[in-house]
């Protein structure tokens, strides 16, 4: 059974200028995809659906894109709220939160702390995330304690490591999806993507829907996992 699903969501961009729009309308019908998969989530009672929303390379686009997305997600964050509730959806924000623009903030924290209660589907929006700086800052923390005296170096393991992540409050992803083309993870989840399961789809982002993540489940439940055994 598959417990986590995470996805890449690549090609909003691109989606729009095939449609000869500007390329950041491309993330208006992204997000519609991301509901698709929430929707599917929870027709499939998947717990975990993490969603690779903004990197801390995307930080580097025009402040345009940036404003124009921001502010989707601060609307669409706030209206979604009753949704979310009505449906038991958890939303947790992972990333590098001193990167946040203040303009998020609040509505991130306010998500954060109207759906915490709900236990249908916990959605981890990946955001201003990099997964090498998820590690180093998890490294940073251990040598802290360290130093302090308040953490022993042999009581330091894989299971132990989790805990200084920004992921440490849900399992690893069983399958990881990316869309657009590409066959690389791109600084998403490397810690936690040691043995799980990877799909390509040359589609865009903006088309998937449940017949693409159905294919996607498929494979999962074909692949012979036995993790070196």
């Amino acid at each position: 059974m598959i417990k986590h699903l995470a996805c890449i969501m690549d090609g909003n961009r691109r989606w729009a200028r095939r449609q000869g729009q500007v390329p950041m309308l491309g993330h208006t019908e992204g997000a519609q995809a991301a509901k698709r998969a929430i929707q599917f989530c929870l027709e499939k009672k998947i717990p975990y659906l993490s969603l690779y929303t903004f990197s801390i390379e995307n930080l580097k686009r025009s402040q345009e894109e940036k404003d124009f997305l921001f502010n989707m997600m601060a609307r669409q964050g706030l209206q979604e709220v009753a949704q979310l509730l009505q449906h038991g959806v958890r939303i947790r924000f992972i990333g590098d939160r001193t990167l946040f623009p203040q303009s998020l903030i609040l509505v991130c924290d306010t998500l954060e702390e109207q759906t915490h209660e709900c236990t249908k589907l916990q959605v981890n929006l990946s955001f201003c995330y990099g997964a090498r700086q998820e590690i180093i800052g998890g490294i940073k923390k251990i040598i802290q304690l360290v130093k302090a005296g308040i953490l022993n170096e042999d009581d330091i393991s894989e299971e132990s490591f989790n805990n200084y992540l920004w992921s440490h409050d849900f399992p690893e992803p069983d399958l990881i999806v990316r869309t657009g083309g590409a066959s690389r993870l791109s600084n998403f989840l490397l810690y936690q993507a040691a043995y799980s399961e990877l799909y390509f789809l040359d589609c865009l982002w903006p088309d998937v829907g449940a017949q693409e993540l159905e294919q996607a489940v498929s494979f999962f439940y074909e692949a012979q996992r036995n993790f070196g055994a």
